[in-house]
């Protein structure tokens, strides 16, 4: 009896690590592929390419570039986040991590579709608020999370001053 029991065991940890596997592919592919399909669906913006662009706003590449490394961070930080119950303590934080991916994807298409409006300027700050709202409630379920939507935060406070530049 002892000897099933520990292979029953040793049986179960293949099948949780293919579980977490899964789980964190679809955590990175979700928010990944649909920032890749806003992308891919806007094609080659020529309202940004038209605009008279300083030395500090990076090329269309760039930007999509690192939206899209953005997107994997904050995927990877709501899985660390989830993979700890974090979500089932806190649904507050699904909402919020939701909703900044909805208000990147919006402002990712009025942005480089309508160009640089008030509008999403206001989708921008809106989305700085809920990734500041992400990353205390990340912080305090998974440090490491916390620091990794941190860095989503700079890129996207950088990204609401190049919109509040061409705003102004």
């Amino acid at each position: 009896m002892t000897y099933n029991v520990a292979r029953t065991r040793s049986q179960k940890k293949p099948s949780m690590a293919s579980r977490g596997f899964r789980s964190l592919s679809l955590a990175i592919v979700a928010p990944v592929g649909l920032t890749l399909t806003i992308i891919i669906w806007l094609g080659d913006s020529n309202t940004y390419k038209t605009l008279a662009r300083p030395f500090w706003i990076p090329p269309l590449w760039a930007i999509h570039l690192t939206s899209v490394s953005s997107a994997l961070l904050m995927g990877l930080s709501a899985w660390l986040v989830w993979a700890e119950s974090g979500f089932h303590r806190t649904p507050m934080a699904m909402v919020m991590y939701l909703a900044q991916l909805g208000l990147g994807l919006a402002w990712d298409s009025t942005f480089f579709k309508t160009g640089p409006t008030q509008t999403g300027l206001a989708m921008i700050v809106g989305q700085l608020v809920t990734i500041l709202l992400c990353s205390h409630m990340f912080s305090r379920m998974n440090p490491i999370a916390g620091d990794l939507v941190k860095l989503c935060f700079l890129w996207n406070g950088f990204l609401a001053s190049v919109n509040l530049y061409y705003v102004l």
